[in-house]
């Protein structure tokens, strides 16, 4: 494998360029309501000790509101003024820091912000999956650490394994993403660049090839990438796939398989991944024949309290395996529950004031900060779903956004309100040909008559 050849932009040029105001553990971000840190959970298992740890944290050096995000992660926000570095390293002694022992407050940034590896939430625990990804976890996020070059990736670079669950998101765009197939007897990798399973893929390789696929793809985008390039996306509009393949075959010692012509029957690009059941990301479901399974929840809007936080982390002691799997949507499983404790945890969840069923119109409803929380946006968009919310037709999801970054929503919603002023929105319907959020359908709408648009708009319930 050749590791010397020369990159578009030195490693040193690019670290420079990726620095950015996104959250982490270190770099706590100011906000209108104090500061935000991000809590990066790679494949997000949060163990009850560590979820007991942030909500301490949040109580101690915040004031108390937490988020679940749309990647897995947990943020602590109103982080108090000076309180910075002392938030910081609780959470590290609770727990939730790097694991590679690194030292700098430089490296332990950069550390940190390269461990956006997100998995199935039913990762090694749905006995139907064709792999169990977390056996794959540690080693990749120790790569990302210890190889020094990879400091100047950009904290948004995201990874994404799926082995196959019953319960995945399929629909959030990654830079790299890989999705275990059968073929035959053997498990094999379908893989893709800058986009999501739903995408097809541009190829497939062998189980035990992934790490070093990651490997040669990531040096391959640093070869090519100039110092505004900090996505995959960049570079394939830039230089196309093709060439990053070539760049990343000077890093392997196998063959990376090239696009198959798509009149190929068993051309990866035909490869589909089998669609899967969202709702069950919400209630009390089986995964054994004996009854054990999981619950879900999903906390109003993403935001729950410490004390939420702590009374998860009770149930998944009482009644689990002590751990908490944090969910793409922004939601929270408690796995490893017996049969006989599914409905009363269910019970729990539901007298805790969180969503456990996914026709809830708050289960329904995605929003971002908004304007109590952030200066971009245009409108207090949480106020105003929790208004929106009961008018939603059944089964119909809505997304306010109070700004165009659509900071909560990683994926294209059926449909979108881009805040325009307080209170007042313009409705995007979602649309294959259409670009952004969609189609345009309306300006400037206030939340009644969104509603009304969305519900002329809305499919029939099936």
């Amino acid at each position: 494998m050749n590791y010397d050849s020369q990159p578009a932009s030195s490693p040193a040029t690019l670290a420079e360029a990726r620095r950015s105001a996104c959250p982490g553990l270190v770099r706590v971000v100011a906000a209108r309501d104090g500061g935000l840190c991000r809590i990066r959970l790679p494949g997000g298992v949060l163990s009850a000790a560590q979820a007991r740890a942030i909500a301490h944290a949040a109580r101690t050096d915040a004031d108390g509101t937490l988020e679940l995000t749309n990647r897995a992660n947990v943020q602590i926000r109103g982080v108090r003024a000076g309180q910075e570095a002392a938030l910081t390293a609780a959470l590290i002694a609770g727990g939730l820091g790097p694991a590679n022992g690194v030292q700098t407050p430089a490296n332990l940034c950069a550390a940190d912000e390269l461990r956006n590896l997100m998995l199935s939430p039913l990762a090694g625990l749905d006995p139907h999956a064709l792999f169990d990804t977390t056996t794959l976890a540690a080693p990749l996020v120790a790569m990302l650490q210890n190889e020094p070059r990879f400091a100047a990736l950009s904290p948004k670079f995201a990874l994404l394994i799926d082995g196959g669950e019953s319960l995945a998101a399929l629909d959030h765009p990654h830079d790299i993403w890989l999705a275990a197939t059968r073929e035959g007897d053997a498990t094999r990798f379908a893989f893709g660049l800058a986009g999501c399973p739903d995408d097809g893929a541009t190829g497939s390789i062998a189980a035990t090839q992934v790490q070093a696929l990651i490997r040669a793809l990531l040096h391959a985008f640093l070869d090519l990438a100039a110092p505004d390039q900090l996505r995959m996306r960049d570079v394939i509009a830039s230089h196309g796939a093709a060439a990053l393949l070539d760049a990343a075959q000077r890093h392997a010692d196998f063959a990376i398989p090239t696009p198959q012509p798509a009149a190929d029957d068993h051309a990866p690009a035909n490869w589909q991944r089998p669609r899967v059941d969202l709702t069950r990301r919400l209630g009390a479901h089986a995964l054994h024949a004996n009854g054990d399974g999981y619950v879900g929840a999903q906390p109003p809007l993403a935001r729950l309290d410490a004390a939420t936080l702590d009374a998860l982390a009770d149930l998944a002691e009482r009644h689990g395996d002590a751990t908490l799997r944090i969910t793409p949507w922004q939601g929270a499983l408690v796995p490893h529950v017996a049969r006989a404790a599914l409905m009363p945890v269910l019970d729990a969840l539901r007298a805790l004031g969180l969503s456990v069923d996914a026709a809830d119109p708050l289960a329904r409803t995605i929003a971002c900060t908004g304007s109590a929380g952030c200066a971009k946006s245009r409108a207090d968009t949480k106020a105003d779903a929790l208004r929106l919310a009961p008018h939603l037709p059944p089964h119909v999801q809505a997304h306010l956004s109070g700004c165009e970054r659509s900071c909560a929503a990683a994926h294209r919603a059926p449909f979108t309100l881009l805040a325009a002023a307080p209170a007042h929105y313009d409705l995007y319907e979602r649309d294959a040909s259409a670009a952004g959020f969609g189609r345009l359908v309306a300006r400037h709408l206030t939340l009644e008559a969104a509603a009304h648009a969305i519900a002329q708009r809305a499919p029939e319930p099936f």
